[in-house]
């Protein structure tokens, strides 16, 4: 071509490169023949200068097919995204008439090469963005890949037959993609990273082994994506991922690649298949062969071994990095996008098992997620998300230039100024200062999470050595003594005993080399947080049998490594409460409730618990009960020892212990009446009232949980209640049954929920005595027949219990309903003595049967002058009062019920004080005690004046008895 002749738009844009980018696109102009058509659009023309500018490769493809270009541009490709499919629409087209390989080969690399031209041309013009040229990167190999395999498919039938699997159906190839493919980040000249699988062995129709089919079939894929011809190549294919690698077959059987993974599979293949995708062949047989393999990626369990084996991995490719002298590879150097990869990545080999929405391939929408959930600060998922987009646009600029993969920068002079004018800097000092300023972000946040704490400072581990030498064995025990002695234990041969016996235990030495290289490196720094409490005997004591209880499941040895903080908290705890520490042992998930100061001691709200819940049971699958099962007890657990650390440290009142305890119940209680209505209703449909509408359901919390007061530990009391509906009818389902057989199930359900034990642990155990008539009574009743039972047949205690009773789940009709018979029973009219003397007879019996027999043990509960003599007289007079006083309905706890007894005047204004401070107190003692896992008993003396002032208050109140 003449430039002097060429279009207007296209002499004005060449005449603004660079001199030094001019010339090589004025000889390729030259190069082009003088017929050669030219795109009618004038934009396209005046961008023809600058991609050529930037991308030889464009060039390239042009010169090789001087039509191509126009055909994009007057087709109007070039300026849209093509929609999803349209690749392989175009494919199936052009492959529609082929009959011989080579031209399957001929036509698959002309083809790419023209999309590949298209999607350069948009990224370079600006016309697109990176997430669209990711994602087209993806989709034509996508499309590629599929199309080709389903030709040679149906070509090797016709030669060997079809493959048939032991029922006689078909069977196909499943292709998984791996790394950027899988997760839909294809670089512009990437190697494709495949593994090939099939269903199982069998016989083709002509009796082939499958294997033999498949492993011929994969290698025609391979060259018919791989093989240089003279249109080129289309990808550079890498099967080093599949199992045994190099030396693994080229396809297997998914029974053979289920059992490599669950035998023999190792760490980083756990890091390749976060990103896996089925890419080509069987889609169906595919999905289910990784959500086969996703334990295997994913365990249950919080794994913080997963940081060692990325930061080893890192290590490894930062040592080939020094050796091939990479640092300016913005994949691989310090602060390039492997380091943002791995940052992802990491988080979800952790967390994945527990939090399915970080089970997704891209990497924008993992560092999204990790900000929402607080995983990472949102600055530094701006700064990664942000470096990683810039790091990937200049991978795929500096790839652009010659359709190579490379990941340096350009040493060559033309290729720097290739790539300062792609990247729109104004030279090549600039982009390195903008590139580095990058790098040098993202090699922060990485350092953050990958540098081991015990890296940080190795000279620092040299101040304690003889901890570590004392739980190595080093020294003799005579010196070992020595330094426990002085480190501040008060019997240090038996602290050394114990340290010894666990070393030289069955468990210990149970553990792999990996494990016990965890545990080596945890126990100096253990013992070093133990000496720095008040009672290191007790707390080596406590932690030593934790330890024992999770050694053999060393992700959690790898958690407290990963987190010296974590360790202090636990320490701190494990300290202050042996009932804590048995919890933790019970349910060593909870140790990643320790990483945060900030939330292990702030109980959540009652709003905050129910949206945390929601989120979390928003991830399990709505069929799958174990899962939901075991979210909701890691929930409460988790809400439980928030209170418990709260509680412990002295970060809320006393009182507020047994709000959160029962915030955290109630909430559970109403997501497990949801989730166990769906199940009994799916099965029988639902019943349904004489208007038409579903009969609803509701429980009624007693005891504790009515009156606001649950303690660490504590049963749920919990009667079943329901609309009443019509005799003889069923309910709405496929299989209907009876109301009352709906009902009966409904509740054995959420029983079943509640106390169920599942490796997590129970949620609650669930005392139902309460309901009508006791264990010989229905397990639920209708609103109508509890309100006929407590007019006609309870007995007085049944309405004492009735003033602590709330509708704790349930809908406002029915909650309505239950106030209104709780109220109409609480108001009768009654004889004071009469009742006086029916209280304080039942109080007695429960003091001779529960009460302490011993002179130097008060029982906090039961005892003269204790809780429950609080309790007795608050009871007595609401239902005293009540008739006279609506106030007394109002509450169903203690202390503002004692206030409203004073409104009312049952009480004085002194006596309501003695009461509401005793029982304060006394519930304080409680907690501690239990915390302690201590019984509820006290030294008489400890609590003498505030059990007289309370028994004299019982004297006036009940008369006569305990007047001393």
């Amino acid at each position: 071509m003449n430039i002097d002749n060429a279009p207007a738009p296209l002499r004005t844009a060449l005449a603004d490169l660079p001199e030094v980018l001019r010339t090589p696109v004025e000889v390729a102009l030259e190069r082009l023949a003088d017929d050669a058509p030219l795109p009618r659009d004038e934009a396209v023309l005046a961008e023809l200068p600058r991609v050529w500018a930037m991308s030889e490769f464009t060039s390239r493809i042009c010169l090789r097919d001087p039509a191509v270009l126009a055909a994009l541009a007057d087709n109007g490709d070039l300026g849209r995204a093509y929609p999803a499919g349209e690749y392989r629409r175009r494919l199936q087209a052009a492959l529609a008439e082929v009959e011989a390989e080579a031209d399957l080969h001929r036509i698959l690399r002309r083809f790419r090469a023209r999309e590949m031209l298209r999607i350069a041309w948009r990224d370079l013009s600006g016309r697109a963005d990176l997430d669209e040229v990711l994602e087209a990167l993806s989709e034509l190999a996508d499309g590629l890949i599929d199309e080709a395999l389903e030709w040679l498919y149906q070509r090797l039938c016709g030669k060997m037959g079809v493959p048939r699997d032991s029922a006689g159906e078909a069977q196909r190839m499943m292709v998984l993609g791996m790394g950027k493919l899988g997760g839909r980040e294809l670089n512009f000249s990437s190697d494709i990273d495949l593994i090939f699988a099939y269903p199982e062995p069998g016989l083709t129709d002509r009796d082939k082994p499958n294997e033999q089919f498949f492993l011929a079939l994969g290698r025609s894929l391979i060259a018919a994506l791989d093989q240089q011809t003279a249109d080129g190549q289309c990808f550079r294919v890498d099967m080093r991922l599949r199992p045994y690698g190099e030396s693994g077959p080229l396809a297997m059987s998914v029974p053979a690649m289920e059992l490599y993974f669950l035998e023999q599979g190792r760490e980083w293949e756990r890091y390749a298949l976060i990103k896996a995708r089925v890419v080509a062949g069987d889609q169906a047989a595919g999905h289910a062969l990784l959500e086969s393999l996703s334990p295997f990626v994913y365990r249950r369990y919080l794994d913080y071994g997963a940081l060692e084996s990325l930061r080893d991995m890192k290590a490894m490719i930062a040592r080939e990095v020094r050796r091939r002298r990479l640092a300016d590879n913005v994949k691989l150097g310090r602060g390039g996008i492997r380091e943002v990869e791995f940052i992802a990545q990491a988080f979800q080999l952790i967390r994945g098992g527990q939090e399915p929405a970080l089970r997704q391939r891209g990497l924008q929408p993992v560092l999204a997620y990790l900000a929402q959930q607080a995983l990472i600060p949102a600055h530094a998922q701006a700064d990664l998300t942000a470096g990683y987009r810039y790091l990937r646009v200049i991978e795929n600029r500096i790839q652009a230039m010659h359709d190579r993969q490379a990941h340096d920068l350009p040493s060559d002079p033309v290729d720097r100024e290739r790539l300062v004018l792609a990247m729109g800097e104004p030279s090549w000092t600039a982009l390195t200062e903008t590139l580095g300023g990058w790098r040098r972000r993202v090699q922060g946040h990485f350092d953050q999470v990958f540098v081991a704490p015990q890296q940080e400072d190795e000279a620092e581990a040299t101040d304690e050595p003889d901890f570590a030498d004392t739980w190595h064995g080093v020294l003799e025990d005579d010196l070992a003594i020595t330094v426990l002695q002085e480190a501040g234990f008060a019997d240090p041969a038996a602290a050394l005993t114990q340290l010894q016996r666990f070393r030289d235990g069955a468990r210990v030495r149970a553990l792999s080399d990996q494990g016990r290289t965890r545990l080596d490196r945890l126990m100096p720094m253990l013992i070093a947080a133990v000496v720095g409490t008040s009672q290191p005997d007790v707390v080596l004591d406590r932690l030593i049998t934790l330890l024992d209880g999770i050694v053999r499941r060393t992700a959690y040895l790898a958690l407290l490594n990963e987190h010296p903080l974590a360790v202090s908290q636990l320490v701190r705890l494990v300290g202050g409460s042996p009932w804590i520490a048995r919890y933790l042992s019970l349910h060593p998930m909870l140790l990643d409730e320790l990483l945060d100061p900030r939330t292990l001691y702030a109980p959540l709200s009652r709003t905050a618990l129910s949206a945390e819940l929601d989120a979390r049971m928003a991830t399990a699958d709505r069929d799958d009960l174990e899962q939901q099962m075991e979210i909701l007890r890691h929930f409460k657990q988790a809400q439980v020892l928030h209170v418990a650390a709260a509680d412990l440290a002295g970060a809320i009142p006393v009182m507020l212990v047994s709000d959160y305890l029962t915030d955290i119940a109630e909430v559970v209680l109403d997501r497990v009446l949801t989730l166990a209505w769906r199940q009994v209703s799916q099965r029988y449909g639902e019943p349904l009232r004489a208007d038409g509408q579903v009969a609803d359901f509701g429980v009624v919390a007693y005891g504790k949980l009515g009156s606001l007061e649950l303690g660490y530990g504590s049963d749920l009391d919990v009667v079943f209640l329901h609309d009443a509906v019509p005799a003889g009818t069923a309910t709405t389902g496929d299989k209907p049954v009876e109301p009352a057989v709906f009902f009966a199930r409904l509740a054995q359900r959420i029983i079943h929920i509640l106390s169920t034990p599942t490796p997590g642990g129970i949620l609650y155990e669930v005392d139902t005595r309460l309901r009508p008539s006791g264990q010989s009574g229905l397990l639920t009743s209708s609103l109508d027949a509890f309100a006929d039972y407590q007019r006609e047949r309870a007995w007085t205690w049944e309405h004492q219990a009735l003033v602590r009773a709330r509708m704790v789940a349930g809908g406002p009709t029915l909650r309505a309903g239950f106030r209104a018979v709780r109220r109409e029973i609480l108001t009768r009219s009654r004889p004071r003595e009469t009742l006086r003397e029916e209280v304080g007879h039942m109080r007695e019996r429960m003091r001779k049967e529960l009460g302490s027999t011993r002179a130097d043990a008060f029982d906090l509960k039961q005892d003269r002058g204790g809780i429950a003599d609080i309790e007795f007289m608050v009871q007595y007079g609401v239902l005293a009062g009540a008739s006279d006083y609506a106030g007394l309905l109002r509450y169903t706890d203690n202390i503002r019920l004692l206030d409203e007894l004073e409104r009312a005047g049952e009480f004085s204004g002194g006596q309501t004080q003695i009461l509401a401070d005793a029982y304060r107190h006394y519930r304080g003692l409680v907690h501690r005690l239990t915390l302690q896992e201590q019984p509820t008993r006290v030294a008489p003396d400890e609590v003498a004046s505030v059990q007289g002032a309370v028994s004299a208050v019982w004297a006036r109140v009940m008369g006569g008895e305990g007047a001393t």
